[in-house]
Parts: structure tokens; sequence; C-alpha cells
């Protein structure tokens, strides 16, 4: 969590796969918000209209398998192909369609940036807390719609400008992360946008040392390349507990992004 300033830029994805591949065994045991956001997505692509059996399904950034798991409860597919920066995301996606109503499933791994080609003739792509790690998202939009058939949906959740603000606040690396506008424009000419909102969680912990365990149990610490010497890290605390005090404890925000576009018929 070493940092000195709001990364705008640069992401490294060496260090974010290190971390998510770290935090695969425990990010379903923590991740709380994402598994709220995960099943708003889900209530999200039925409302839009999505009905089993779905067809072809891509979803990119499957991590642990916590979306995967939930859409393939209330949902079939003829086809779903998974995606993860981490190769060892594939059994916990496998462990997840286990006797579900799936019908092929492909998983392919690496950096969805450098994916190619995408899987076509989609009827529904979506990812849950992945869009924030891409380096070119309006440039990987523009592929996924070669992608997704006329009237297909895109679902994806991702984080707002509060997102763990209490970590910038103090100085240390975050992402700099997208407005509700920069986000939909991201449908371009070919999606229209359907739904796209957005919400503020805050949580709160025992302590600052809580909050350091809970983000590197799932992950989501990927833009800190430096090692915190002893001193940094107890200035951090300190600093921590006099500037987000909730309760007894301390207070994390978190900023979710909910967005679902339908492709253009023509």
């Amino acid at each position: 969590m070493a940092g000195a300033a709001r990364m705008s830029a640069g992401i490294d994805k060496q260090l974010v796969h290190r971390r998510f591949r770290r935090a695969l065994p425990t990010y379903a045991g923590h991740a709380e918000v994402q598994r709220r956001m995960a099943a708003r997505l889900v209530a999200m692509i039925e409302s839009a209209g999505a009905a089993p059996p779905i067809g072809r399904v891509f979803e990119f950034g499957c991590g642990s398998a916590m979306l995967t798991s939930m859409l393939f409860e209330r949902h079939s597919a003829e086809a779903f192909y998974a995606n993860d920066l981490v190769a060892e995301s594939r059994a916990f996606v496998e462990q997840a369609v286990a006797g579900r109503p799936v019908g092929r499933l492909e998983f392919l791994p690496g950096d969805v940036e450098r994916l190619d080609p995408l899987p076509g003739n989609l009827d529904l792509a979506l990812s849950n807390a992945t869009l924030q790690w891409l380096h070119e998202p309006a440039r990987f939009f523009e592929r996924l719609a070669g992608s997704v058939k006329p009237g297909g949906l895109v679902a994806f959740s991702t984080f707002g400008a509060e997102n763990m603000r209490e970590i910038a606040t103090l100085a240390e690396a975050s992402l700099s992360y997208r407005s509700l506008g920069e986000i939909a424009a991201l449908a371009g000419a070919a999606f229209e946008v359907i739904v796209i909102e957005e919400e503020i969680v805050r949580q709160e912990f025992d302590s600052p040392e809580a909050v350091l365990r809970h983000i590197r149990a799932t992950g989501v610490n990927g833009v800190a390349r430096r090692a915190w010497t002893r001193s940094h890290y107890l200035d951090f605390l300190q600093r921590y507990r006099a500037a987000h005090p909730a309760g007894s404890g301390v207070a994390l925000t978190w900023h979710p992004v909910y967005c679902c576009f339908r492709r253009k018929k023509s």
C-alpha cells in the first residue's frame, strides 16, 4: 500500500496478477462488497431482459468465480467463455459451473486487453469489479462491440471516485477512477446505455490493521509497488485512526458503479 500519489496511469498488471493470485483462496471469504456487486449485476441483466437460456456468455475477470456462481445458479448457457489474468482462476470457474446448465466451458487465461480474438457472437458479456484495471477500456469496448450480437448485453461493475477515499486522503497510492460520464462514454456508437448507477457503501473495521488485512485478503492493493518501512506503517495506522474514526473502529468507503449496455441493431 505504499506510494505517494494518486495514480492516473501505468497500472502494473504483473503486480495486479501477483496480488490477485495470492488472494484467490481468501477473496470470496472477505469480498463482501464485491459479492453485493455481483448480485446486483445478475439482477441488472435480468431487468434488461436476459432469460435462460442466455446462449453464448463471456465473463472477463472471473477471479474466484463469485459472479460466475451467482449467474449460473439462475441461468443456463449454451457456451461460457471465462477469462482471468490469473490462470489459477480456472479451477474456481470449473467448480462454479460443475453440475450447472452450461453446454460448453472454455477458459481463456491472460490479460483480456490482449486476448485475440475475443469470443464472438455473444449474447452477454459481463464482468464484476474489473474495468478499473484496464489500460485502455475505450479500445477494449470497441473490440467487444465486434463480439456481441445485435441486441446482446454488456453488463459490468467498477468503482467511482470515492472508492477507498480514506487511503487516497492519506496520500497513499490509489487508482484514478473514472466518472459516470466517462464510463457511459464507453458505449461509443455501438451500444446504447440501458442503465448506469452508483452507490456508496461504508464498511467499519476494528482498526486500520484490519483494513489492511482486508485489502490484502481481497487483492485490491495492486497499485502499490514499494514495501513499507516499520515507521511508515506505524505512521499510517496513527493517521488513519485520527482521520477516519467510525464507531469503535475506523471506516472504509466503497463506491460501486453499475452499468448495462445493449448492442445496437444497426
